[in-house]
């Protein structure tokens, strides 16, 4: 874990952390291939009789009173490490024996995951995981017999749950043929094995030291340390982003359009370089019309900051529209106008842009925003937190919430989710992200929870907080005889209808608050689209991009 941040619950090495939730919403990184690094990890399995006293777990029910055999696997740090290493120890396992890397996978269960907490384990020693304390789906003993391949690692920055892009100890991928999870006694494996190939730092706003890739001509990092950032947190914290120039921005002294752009929740500063690529590519072509791009990274290390300003990530928005957007405007010709100010973004970065548009409607003249999360917590990707005794995981009827529709069906559910979030650690995943920006702190210093990882039940305090503070049809509302005229026609809404994670429900409830209104608002519902085509048109991947930002330079040209 980040040593500046406290933990959302309690992760002792044998005790469980509660369940939490992952809605995927914007999120793409469990389609992500791993990178794994650094020195070898010697593996073995110690699978078998052992009987732990049976003792209520902090994280749920009492366990049955008649002890049950578990499944250990024995994980020992190489030698070649020079220091001791700590954080969260995942063990993988898959069934089959064609996998690569193994990872959560995209839908949960795809990948059997147990976790412990290890502390200081120091080269050449041993810690054994209990594969049936903290896992998900199941405990690892009720897996069904099969062949299976498994693979540890050691999470020392506690970043897995937001994307993984290398640097932590691992194992290789072994093979166990015939494994029999319920009975087996003896070590099938005990190898040791070599190191991979080394990564780089995952948050380019937490780390001083960032070095930018390499960029194409036209293209420009800036890493900026923010003084409200720095101040909150007590330590250096940056705004980092790629500017994208006009091709003629370099020979001319024309001021241009800016459009500010980031990402959703797994995006980082590493990942979102090839939109930027494809972005100065297409004005190259001229299949968009010329105009700075500002690729704004929000990734942290407690997942996507959303560009608000919060009591436990700290001002970001502030800081956005107060030191970053004024620095880049001196540096470069931008109109530096509201109506010469755009936005957009995709899935937490929809959610990020509309914020923006809403919370300052003075400094940006419209945002085009994709897909993104809930905007009315009416519906947060599927429950109704206001309703009374509101519960994430389940109905009324107690049949469950579901999270995932692919192809036209419901495949997996947000308690789901919630199991290997949990599992994968209380730290930058997409539920605990949602509790950063919106709830407040607790007295531990850990933003107060939305809803009981448990249960599933909602805290209703914390609900009134987050609808006081970050409902976005909410705030609208109130505050709309104030800036009706800086938000009336300034904000368009695309969605898929079969949005993946149905997100189209919130937007349809947003939009009756803004026809309400009278707010000129634009809601596009296409058809038949979900999360991760939404942009694509007749083999263009970038078509519905291409539409926007001539919407765009139609409102800061009119008549060009």
């Amino acid at each position: 874990m980040h040593p500046a941040l406290p933990l959302l619950y309690p992760t002792k090495a044998n005790t469980g952390p509660p369940r939490a939730l992952v809605p995927a919403a914007m999120m793409q990184p469990m389609l992500r291939k791993h990178v794994f690094g650094l020195s070898a990890l010697l593996f073995s399995l110690v699978l078998g009789a052992q009987q732990p006293a049976s003792t209520p777990r902090s994280d749920g029910p009492p366990q049955s009173s008649v002890a049950a055999q578990h499944l250990f696997f024995r994980v020992t740090l190489g030698s070649s490490f020079h220091e001791r290493q700590s954080g969260r120890l995942l063990i993988f396992l898959h069934k089959g024996t064609s996998e690569r890397e193994l990872g959560g996978g995209f839908l949960p269960g795809e990948t059997w995951i147990a976790a412990r907490e290890v502390d200081a384990l120091a080269p050449g020693s041993s810690v054994d995981v209990d594969a049936d304390d903290i896992a998900c789906p199941k405990p690892f003993s009720q897996a069904p017999d099969g062949d299976y391949q498994v693979q540890a690692l050691l999470d020392t920055r506690h970043a897995y749950n937001y994307e993984i892009v290398g640097g932590d100890p691992q194992s290789a991928v072994e093979t166990l043929n015939a494994f029999h999870p319920a009975n087996t006694r003896t070590a099938p494996i005990n190898l040791a094995l070599e190191s991979q190939r080394q990564g780089v730092a995952t948050f380019a706003n937490d780390d001083p030291q960032w070095k930018p890739p390499s960029l194409a001509a036209g293209i420009e990092p800036a890493h900026f340390q923010s003084s409200a950032l720095t101040r909150f947190w007590g330590r250096p914290v940056f705004i980092t982003a790629f500017v994208v120039l006009p091709p003629a921005y370099a020979t001319g002294q024309e001021r241009y359009p800016t459009v500010y752009m980031t990402h959703g929740f797994g995006g980082n500063a590493q990942n979102i370089v090839g939109r930027a690529l494809a972005l100065r590519k297409m004005m190259e072509e001229k299949s968009i019309p010329p105009m700075i791009f500002v690729l704004m990274d929000e990734s942290f290390p407690t997942g996507c900051v959303e560009f608000a300003d919060s009591v436990n990530n700290g001002p970001w928005g502030r800081a956005l529209t107060e030191e970053f957007i004024p620095i880049l405007e001196k540096k470069y010709r931008m109109d530096g106008k509201p109506s010469g100010r755009f936005l957009n973004g995709h899935s937490s970065g929809g959610w990020a842009t509309l914020w923006l548009q809403v919370a300052y409607p003075k400094v940006f003249g419209g945002t085009w925003s994709t897909a993104p999360d809930p905007s009315n917590f009416h519906n947060f990707t599927g429950p109704d937190l206001y309703a009374t005794h509101a519960n994430v995981y389940r109905k009324a009827d107690s049949s469950a919430y579901m999270l995932i529709r692919m192809n036209g069906k419901d495949v997996a559910s947000l308690e789901d989710f919630a199991q290997q979030e949990a599992v994968v650690g209380p730290y930058g995943g997409q539920m605990a992200s949602f509790d950063w920006v919106f709830s407040p702190k607790s007295p531990s210093g850990a933003p107060t929870l939305m809803f009981n990882r448990v249960t599933g039940d909602v805290n209703p305090d914390v609900v009134k907080y987050w609808g006081e503070h970050y409902d976005i049809a909410k705030k609208v509302e109130r505050e709309w005889p104030v800036n009706a005229r800086y938000l009336k026609g300034k904000i368009h809404l695309i969605v898929g209808t079969a949005d993946t994670f149905h997100l189209d429900e919130s937007a349809r409830l947003l939009q009756q608050v803004l026809d309400r209104l009278g707010a000129d608002a634009h809601f596009t519902y296409l058809p038949g689209k979900t999360h991760g085509d939404l942009y694509e048109a007749k083999g263009d991947r970038m078509a519905l991009m291409k539409q926007i930002t001539k919407e765009m330079y139609a409102v800061a040209r009119p008549g060009n």
